[in-house]
């Protein structure tokens, strides 16, 4: 850490009167992302207001960065720079990121697993992210890979859905500890006491899907989360909100992501186009125009913006490369609740009761 910095690194009290330094809320790579470091700054900015009491490691180059908060007063209010000159581009593959020995990723990922941050939020390059996580951070004893969430909008409210292309192929056990994953995750950021859970399938029908869906369904039904597993659901049920997390492989979850992306953007695109036919048309639409805004908050891409890597030995939130100030801060946002709520306390609990510490046979978590 250089001797330069923007706030002094507070402490704590031991019971026996001991001081020690408070580990930070979250290490922030400031460096990784398409507009970085000004958007990273910007989305601070937003979050310093929303979580004043946190406190941020940013990484990166410090010249820029103490150039950069000077427009950002409430960032640097909770901010301690971290000099590096180094970064990951975003077209880096994941083998030769693993290389750059001091880039502003692998900085905040050392800062997790040396207990110095409780978190990790980063734009940069996704690939790059999680090999150095499941390196550095590592994962959870009783899991055998990390998986990506997110939530998601539904008819019935917000839906955590996994994985979503860290893990494109998955055997059963990979789904059941997805589901353990996404159990914690939606009572970490949903708040949710008792969240239902469903494995996306090609039918509601026992019968339906392949070996591993069913043999997973199995597990479930058997185990203590039986009270929460609602069966199979189906690619509508994720918009329709019937269950509060949905599990699957990455492959699948991936592309019902993009595909639902795609789905939002039609819509919109059909209505502007509809209301822009005539002048009857576009009179209409100043009549809805209150309610189309109301709905286009709603389903803000933004407010939805930071994927976790769940699984790990700390919460390590990826933001959309392309995010703006808002969209980072609600990246910051799903980082803090999840350190917050103890996510990873609540998934280690789980594991517990289902008899799951041990790694499966065949699989090691670190790599």
């Amino acid at each position: 850490m250089t001797e330069a910095s923007v706030v002094e690194t507070g402490d704590g009290v031991s019971e026996a009167g001991e001081t020690f330094p408070l580990p930070y809320t979250l290490a922030v790579d400031a460096m990784g992302g398409d507009n970085a470091p000004d958007i990273v700054l910007a989305g601070l900015e937003i979050a310093a207001i929303r979580h004043p009491e946190s406190r941020m490691l940013l990484v990166g180059d410090e010249a820029v960065l103490k150039e950069g908060l000077k427009r950002f007063p409430k960032a640097a209010s909770i901010c301690t720079i971290r000099h590096t000159p180094d970064s990951i581009p975003m077209d880096m593959k994941p083998t030769a990121a693993l290389r750059v020995r001091h880039s502003s990723m692998r900085l905040c990922m050392e800062a997790v697993a040396s207990g110095e941050a409780c978190g990790v939020v980063s734009a940069g390059n996704s690939g790059a992210m999680l090999a150095l996580a499941k390196i550095i951070v590592k994962v959870l004893p009783g899991i055998s890979r990390p998986a990506m969430t997110a939530v998601q909008p539904s008819a019935r409210g917000d839906v955590v859905m996994l994985d979503l292309g860290a893990n494109i192929a998955c055997d059963a056990r990979n789904l059941v500890e997805f589901a353990i994953m996404g159990e914690a995750f939606a009572q970490a950021a949903l708040s949710l006491e008792s969240p239902t859970i469903g494995l996306l399938n090609v039918g509601a029908e026992e019968l339906k899907g392949d070996e591993r869906l069913r043999q997973a369904a199995e597990k479930l039904r058997d185990s203590v989360l039986s009270d929460r597993f609602v069966g199979f659901v189906e690619g509508h049920d994720i918009t329709g909100g019937r269950t509060d997390v949905v599990v699957t492989d990455g492959f699948t979850g991936n592309v019902a992501l993009k595909t639902g992306e795609g789905a939002l953007k039609l819509a919109f695109g059909l209505l502007k186009n509809v209301f822009q036919t005539n002048f009857v048309t576009k009179l209409g639409y100043l009549l809805v125009k209150p309610g189309l805004e109301r709905m286009r908050e709603w389903i803000d891409p933004r407010r939805y913006n930071g994927a976790v890597f769940v699984g790990l030995n700390g919460v390590v939130v990826k933001s959309h490369g392309g995010a703006d100030a808002e969209g980072f801060a609600s990246a910051v946002d799903v980082a803090v609740d999840a350190v917050a709520n103890d996510l990873n306390a609540k998934i280690r609990h789980r594991l517990e009761q289902l008899g799951m510490l041990q790694p499966a046979v065949g699989t090691k978590g670190s790599e």
